[in-house]
């Protein structure tokens, strides 16, 4: 295995071969090391999670049905550790090359898996999408990623960081492949309806800024002719910081209860940003959760009343392109937050998004996003293979 954009887990190296028939026969797969695989270690990005945790005693049902549809597995890919990241920098195993964007990083937490797709190592991958570790690395990368609707592809088998936001999540450079990994991992076989009308994020432009929001007028046009005339609106009426911070409060509160008391027996090395992380999510209280639960019934059933069964609401997937590598951290924090703003607003509501490669600034690829009704994976899949010559 190619080794020269550092995308690839030595400590957890694992080859399988899927079925001899499917759809997907032939295909190189990478697989996101937080994923089980029966008879393998799972490191998720931390040495120490490595050495207090078994090998796996069954597969994740997501990797088994693509190894059932005939992909074949060529390795486990590194993640931020226990994928609480967005940067896809680890201390411990270092920071996968970006293929399309030279000295910046790739994204994370699915960092590698991002990375061996835009490198042209696998044919596609899969990670997980929290807050965004699909989504974000896709658009720093410059290929496809998808976030599915929340619930829809099982979740056993994978380390998980929040529950109620934590997606499996898939990578491809071509439009058509992400929909034929879609089909299988979605087990939906359907034809999707067009899409009725097309929205547009006023405040999630206004966030990105007017670079970002000008290397996207020829995509966001190209969005309307084939859609329909764009329609400007104000996603949150509190504003996208306020809708990051609803996020925070319920993603962070849900870490502490899957991994805190493994925290607080283990004493595990963590980098300096992703210790403060965990610090932090350990002093969250119950009263600040129930007001974020009832407020995100609230912004979940406001995404449902803009997109209704068959419009789709276009945003840009991160504020600017990839940050440089070794970016001091208090500018990487400050990016995070506004990368969060953009990405909570299908977290929150569990809807489905797809990052399209579409643009680019600086010489480097910036995605453009579309977010879905609620089940609308198929419509979103189907959308990306429009935009995409013959």
């Amino acid at each position: 295995m190619n080794e020269t954009l550092g995308a690839f887990c030595r400590s957890t190296h694992v080859t399988l071969s899927g079925s001899e028939t499917g759809p997907l026969v032939g295909l190189s797969l990478a697989v996101k090391d937080v994923f089980h695989i029966k008879g393998h270690r799972t490191g998720a990005g931390n040495p120490d999670w490595l050495r207090t945790h078994p090998a796996a005693a069954a597969t994740a049902p997501a990797v088994q049905r693509l190894l059932d549809a005939g992909a074949h597995i060529v390795g486990k890919t590194h993640t931020d550790e226990l994928a609480y990241s967005l940067n896809g920098e680890n201390v411990h195993y270092g920071t996968p090359v970006n293929p399309n964007a030279a000295g910046r990083i790739p994204g994370g937490s699915s960092s590698g898996s991002a990375a061996a797709v835009a490198g042209g190592l696998v044919d596609f991958a899969i990670g997980t999408d929290c807050g965004g570790s699909v989504r974000l690395p896709a658009s720093y990368c410059g290929i496809f990623g998808f976030r599915p609707t929340h619930g829809r592809i099982p979740l056993d088998g994978i380390v998980p960081l929040a529950s109620s936001f934590d997606t499996v999540g898939w990578f491809a450079r071509d439009a058509r492949l992400l929909e034929k990994v879609g089909r299988v991992l979605l087990d939906d076989q359907r034809d999707a309806r067009p899409p009725r009308q097309l929205l547009l994020a006023s405040d999630a432009f206004t966030l990105a800024g007017d670079a970002v929001t000008a290397a996207f007028q020829p995509a966001v046009t190209k969005l309307s002719q084939a859609i329909g005339p764009a329609q400007s609106v104000a996603v949150s009426p509190e504003g996208l910081s306020e809708w990051m911070q609803l996020f925070r409060v319920l993603q962070g509160a849900e870490i502490w209860a899957n991994h805190g008391a493994w925290i607080r027996e283990v004493q595990p090395a963590f980098g300096p940003d992703i210790h403060k992380r965990f610090e932090w999510t350990a002093t969250i209280q119950q009263a600040e959760v129930d007001i974020a639960k009832e407020k995100r019934e609230q912004v979940a059933a406001r995404m449902d009343a803009f997109l209704g069964e068959d419009t789709v609401l276009c945003l840009p997937t991160a504020p600017g392109i990839a940050p440089l590598c070794n970016t001091p951290l208090d500018e990487l924090e400050a990016f995070r937050a506004q990368a969060l703003s953009l990405l909570c607003i299908a977290g929150l509501a569990r809807l489905p998004q797809v990052n399209l490669p579409l643009g680019t600034l600086d010489d480097c690829p910036t995605g453009l996003s579309l977010v879905g009704p609620r089940g609308a994976d198929m419509l979103l899949l189907k959308i990306a293979v429009g935009l995409t010559p013959q």
